[in-house]
């Protein structure tokens, strides 16, 4: 499937369209997205390793080095760590998040499903994750993936967003709606 009939644009949609190439065509594409899912939890855990990604002033070597221990310890699969090694050699890491999210999009792509992005005042628990994938699939007649987010700002409720479409029931817009129609009034 080429990048043409996907429409990946920008540095991570490129990369990540490289990455997508070459896992279909080595028959990797589930192993690479759990490589690349285990490789985002790690981001998601590790500040220092947030820092390696991101620092210009650690050299590139330094990078690739540290980068394929952390990899390897991690039991990351070779075409993975080649390619992350080659975003290392690259300077590209700081857009390593970004290549994950892209991959990501390209493979619910290929299978027809979409990726809703929830994001809720406190950590939402597996049951709520489930229900809300449930209904949302009801609702899109396809099977929607859940990328939940935590915003402590919306006080309560929900922001859902599929493609274009988005549900804000937070509290925090109910309250700045309810202020606004207050000052008309007076």
């Amino acid at each position: 499937m080429s990048s043409d009939v996907i429409g990946a644009t920008g540095l991570a949609g490129r990369y990540a369209t490289a990455l997508f190439e070459l896992a279909d065509a080595d028959k990797q594409l589930d192993q690479v997205a759990g490589d690349l899912a285990a490789i985002s939890q790690m981001l998601a855990e590790s500040d220092d390793l947030n820092r390696l990604i991101r620092s210009p002033v650690i050299s590139r070597v330094d990078q690739n080095s540290a980068m394929n221990a952390v990899l390897v310890a991690a039991e990351i699969g070779d075409l993975t760590r080649k390619f992350i090694g080659l975003v290392a050699q690259n300077r590209r890491l700081f857009a390593l998040p970004a290549m994950i999210k892209a991959y990501q999009a390209l493979l619910s792509a290929l299978r027809g499903e979409s990726t809703a992005q929830v994001v809720s005042a406190k950590p939402l628990t597996k049951s709520q994750l489930k229900a809300i994938g449930d209904s949302l699939k009801s609702a899109m007649g396809t099977t929607v993936s859940v990328d939940a987010t935590v915003d402590e700002s919306l006080l309560g409720g929900l922001i859902v967003k599929v493609g274009s479409r988005m549900v804000d029931s937070s509290l925090k817009t109910k309250l700045n709606q309810l202020r606004f129609a207050m000052k008309g009034v007076g």
